[in-house]
């Protein structure tokens, strides 16, 4: 059995992969973003009314369940059994393990759950932690039922009662999500397919060599004509059609 839950657990990472991959591809109609539900983005299916209905009432047993054996354990006078300290010991440790988490890691556990009614992975949790519960919460009804009176072992029973009931329930939904969780995971494939059949694929570019044609040479670079410069003290002659201006004299000094 734990081995199809683990298998279960794999299936929802790929699920979880498989809507990623699909969000990053166009579709036919435009670029449509998907939820890990494989709907568009907004647009998410919301967990059924009975599916919610289901986990509430499995969830409420559990609370009542567990609010039952604290006090049941309380209840206990261990110190007061016919048995060796080192057995008394074991079961106040067990007892003391119980009642833990019963108070702390359950109902985070719960809360979890609620937040997410549908997660495999948060379903998986409460029924492990169910699992190791009632193997320890086992042997504290057995130690009860050999020192113990016999209205403690009976009130423990009921609470072990409980508990089973709600560990099997657990692992029917468990089933039960991931089998619609695999159905999923097929739907989400076909979309796959469909959406990349529906990307326009780039014709590839062409480049024709034809090695018929001579090769160019290279554009040969005119250096630019160096102007004349006029010496000094030399007088540039004027152009033809022009007439050339004498240079203005000093006016003469008085003698």
């Amino acid at each position: 059995m734990k081995r199809t839950f683990l298998l279960f657990f794999g299936l929802s990472s790929l699920l979880l992969w498989t809507a990623t991959v699909l969000s990053q591809a166009p579709t036919a109609s435009g670029n449509l973003q998907y939820s890990v539900q494989g709907r568009p983005a907004g647009q998410g299916e919301p967990v059924s009314y009975a599916s919610v209905t289901q986990l509430n009432g499995l969830l409420a047993q559990l609370e009542a369940a567990s609010k039952n054996a604290q006090a049941d354990l309380v209840k206990l006078r261990i110190e007061h059994w016919k048995t060796d300290n080192a057995t008394k010991r074991q079961v106040l440790g067990n007892v003391d393990s119980v009642q833990r988490n019963l108070q702390g890691a359950l109902p985070e556990i719960i809360a979890q759950l609620r937040a997410a009614p549908e997660s495999v992975p948060a379903s998986f949790k409460l029924y492990r932690n169910l699992d190791a519960l009632y193997d320890v919460l086992g042997s504290v009804v057995e130690a009860t039922g050999a020192f113990g009176s016999k209205d403690d072992l009976q009130a423990l029973s009921n609470d072990l009662t409980g508990f089973e009931s709600t560990r099997k329930q657990m692992a029917e939904r468990i089933e039960t999500l991931s089998s619609a969780k695999e159905a999923e995971i097929v739907r989400l494939r076909t979309d796959l397919k469909t959406a990349q059949a529906a990307i326009p694929v780039a014709p590839p570019k062409k480049i024709v060599v034809d090695d018929n044609e001579p090769p160019k040479k290279p554009a040969v670079k005119k250096k630019p004509v160096a102007k004349p410069t006029t010496p000094a003290g030399t007088t540039a002659k004027p152009a033809a059609g022009q007439t050339q201006t004498p240079p203005a004299q000093a006016p003469a000094k008085p003698q």
